[in-house]
């Protein structure tokens, strides 16, 4: 008769062979961008490793009134999966809800979209929106509210056969900024955001001003380095 602890042992290490191999394999997803709705369909695309497909909906409003709405589905990391968010400046708010899926082309379910809290929560961020522009500075200021505890830069660029850059300062759910840089291309418009959180206003400017100054000094080495 086998000893039993030997074939509970060999039983383990298969079934986290089998867990591995299942996390470490490659998702087919659908890659799609649509403006104006709640469902898009594209092409389906190999993500690659550690991603699953992931399907957003965002809706930005001006003065309580819808302006914009945006629907896509990407391969993303699994840690963005089913955590909605928000940010905000003084005259607009977005809203954005995620969902996820992890098997071959498979759709992820509706997303959701967070609560629209007005409670303050004590953060205070610089506020300011610019288009065609990837950078704006003001003295303005916002009380943030709700789970917007983060001061946020996001700079987007869209490109294709939707063009539009435009930049936002303001406040920020943690969710959001987590985000970091993401970039989409499918049926011909390529979306690339660029997001950066503080705790407060002026570390963005700081951050910025710190990040422009290092790059200016690392040129300078390089190219003294070549002479």
């Amino acid at each position: 008769m086998r000893n039993p602890s030997k074939m509970e042992s060999s039983l383990g290490i298969l079934l986290a062979f089998l867990a591995l191999a299942k996390t470490s394999n490659c998702l087919s997803c659908t890659v799609c961008l649509v403006k104006g709705a709640t469902f898009c369909t594209g092409n389906n695309v190999t993500c690659p490793s550690g991603k699953v497909c992931v399907s957003t909906h965002t809706v930005s409003t001006e003065g309580g009134i819808k302006k914009n709405e945006f629907f896509g589905r990407t391969c993303m990391p699994q840690h963005y999966c089913d955590a909605p968010g928000s940010f905000s400046s003084r005259t607009m708010k977005s809203r954005k809800g995620i969902s996820c899926c992890d098997t071959d082309r498979c759709i992820p379910p509706a997303p959701v979209l967070p609560d629209d809290s007005t409670q303050p929560n004590g953060v205070v961020c610089k506020t300011c929106t610019a288009n065609d522009a990837e950078w704006c500075d003001t003295e303005e200021t916002m009380k943030c509210v709700g789970n917007e505890t983060k001061c946020i830069l996001q700079i987007t660029s869209m490109t294709g056969t939707l063009t539009q850059q435009s930049v936002l300062r303001g406040c920020a759910t943690q969710s959001i900024c987590n985000i970091g840089n993401e970039s989409v291309i499918t049926d011909g418009i390529s979306v690339n955001v660029k997001i950066s959180c503080t705790n407060s206003g002026f570390g963005l400017y700081c951050d910025f001003f710190f990040q422009t100054v290092a790059a200016l000094v690392l040129i300078k080495m390089m190219f003294t380095s070549s002479h």
